[in-house]
């Protein structure tokens, strides 16, 4: 532990700003900053890639905050990874660490910094020697340095959002790329070959599902006609579902202390946990999913005898298989087809339904549960939004529960009887709901319009926060 601790030390790190609370202009300028660095870095190619495998797994790299084929291909997926497996260890007590201290606090972050540096590392690796993005001749090298110092990039602009920003830059980066495919899902006028459907709108088919929807009346196409608004009334129908959802809460009235008739109430979100459970188990099936594609793809050119090193990847692919098979980027078999999702309505509507598809979609929901509770839970424990530390926070705010004496263990035992049961029942409902809207079909994945309408509600709730302190300083410094 002390070895490590010294290693610590050595990680490149951002600077905490100086100020106890950085101005709304700051953190709005260094948001942007982030985002717009995002979108620039997504649209710088690898340089030296000749093959994009990945490419057909397009449907994964909304979760994963990423933009296959470019220098910032890993996305968010070693963040992520690294945070499943070390809440996952210390959730289990295998690792023994208590994050209620602040010297726990840093030694969870640190090893949390290892093992996101050894994911960029392990996976730049496998994405290149795998074929998942195969390099030029004498360029393998540098293909994988790119997306090690992609993956680098990415997790200091991370960083960056956390202290400087708005909330996380792994919710903003996952909001920008979710925002960004379900504009052109709803408004494409560019066709599979490049083609503007608004030039040739009845010979030409748009793929944005407006305009389909419009082709569709005007050459009655029933079933297009069905496909396109289903998909419409869908998203719709879900991000009414989440915005209601979002404003469910309980409220503990508290009171200041020292000063008589004045109180606040203290707000418990149902979804107590926020989208951080969804966002890793998302992100755990898009990296079972992908991982198992990248295997198949791999293994798939040793059985038409087209690749020279088939004993190597044999025996690795042998290890894997049960990932399942893969078709097109689409799961088949395996664990990768039963935790993943099918879109049902749509199989309805075009007459291709089965009952394993129904099967499949049970598994789903369950795993999404499942996993959506169990990374709440851990979450809440781990990121100091446990009873006790917010019973610490409130008591050093000078509050206390209406009707009991200020006492930080009253406050506990109070919290404890909401906290862990709105986490539990928070992680279930997000889980449901984020695996039914992924079964439903919508203009993007269901859980990625879940997210982004979470992930915004939260910048919402941050911003519209910070821009009330700055124009009433002398409440804040009244409420400290």
């Amino acid at each position: 532990m002390a070895g490590l601790r010294g290693i610590f030390n050595y990680i490149p790190e951002i600077r905490k700003p100086d100020e106890k609370k950085l101005s709304f202009n700051v953190k709005v300028k260094w948001t942007l900053i982030v985002l717009i660095s995002f979108f620039v870095l997504a649209n710088i190619p690898l340089f030296g890639l000749s093959v994009n495998a990945l490419a057909q797994f397009e449907f994964l790299a909304i979760i994963l905050g990423t933009e296959f084929g470019s220098i910032i291909t890993l996305g968010i997926g070693p963040i992520v990874m690294a945070s499943i497996i070390l809440q996952l260890l210390t959730g289990s007590k295998i690792l023994n660490i208590d994050t209620t201290t602040s010297e726990g606090k840093k030694f969870f972050q640190g090893l949390q910094k290892i093992m996101v540096f050894f994911f960029i590392v392990f996976e730049a690796v496998v994405y290149v020697l795998m074929g998942g993005l195969q390099a030029s001749p004498g360029f393998t090298g540098l293909l994988i340095f790119q997306l090690i110092l992609g993956g680098l990039i990415i997790f200091y602009m991370n960083e960056l959002c956390e202290k400087w920003g708005f909330g996380s830059g792994v919710s903003l980066f996952i909001a920008a790329g979710v925002s960004w495919r379900l504009i052109t899902s709803a408004f494409q006028f560019l066709d599979l070959q490049g083609r503007n459907c608004l030039l040739s709108f009845k010979t030409v088919p748009c793929t944005g599902k407006v305009f389909v929807l419009i082709q569709s009346v005007m050459n009655q196409f029933p079933i297009e006609l069905l496909s396109a608004a289903a998909a419409i009334v869908i998203t719709v129908i879900i991000f009414l579902v989440v915005v209601w959802a979002q404003s469910l809460k309980v409220e503990i009235p508290l009171s200041f202390g020292r000063i008589r008739g004045y109180g606040i109430k203290w707000p418990l979100s149902f979804f107590y946990a926020s989208v951080i459970p969804v966002i890793l188990t998302a992100a755990l099936v898009a990296n079972v999913q992908l991982f198992g594609g990248i295997i198949d793809n791999a293994a798939a050119p040793c059985l038409t005898g087209l690749a020279e090193d088939c004993v190597g990847r044999a025996k690795i692919a042998s290890y894997f298989t049960f990932l399942g098979g893969f078709i097109e980027g689409q799961a088949v078999s395996g664990l990768a087809f039963w935790i993943g999702s099918t879109n049902l309505l749509e199989l309805v509507i075009r007459g291709g339904f089965l009952p394993i598809y129904l099967l499949q979609g049970l598994t789903h929901v369950l795993f999404f549960m499942f996993f959506s509770t169990l990374f709440a839970v851990f979450w809440v424990k781990t990121s100091g939004m446990d009873s006790k530390s917010q019973a610490h926070k409130i008591a050093a705010s000078g509050l206390q529960v209406a009707g009991f004496r200020q006492d930080e263990r009253i406050l506990e035992s109070i919290l404890d009887r909401y906290i862990m049961p709105l986490t539990v029942m928070g992680g279930l409902a997000i889980g449901f709901l984020a695996a039914i809207t992924n079964l439903m079909g919508a203009l993007v994945s269901g859980t990625a319009i879940l997210l982004v309408i979470m992930i915004m509600y939260q910048f919402y709730q941050n911003i519209a926060q910070q821009h009330a302190m700055d124009m009433h300083p002398v409440m804040r410094k009244f409420v400290k």
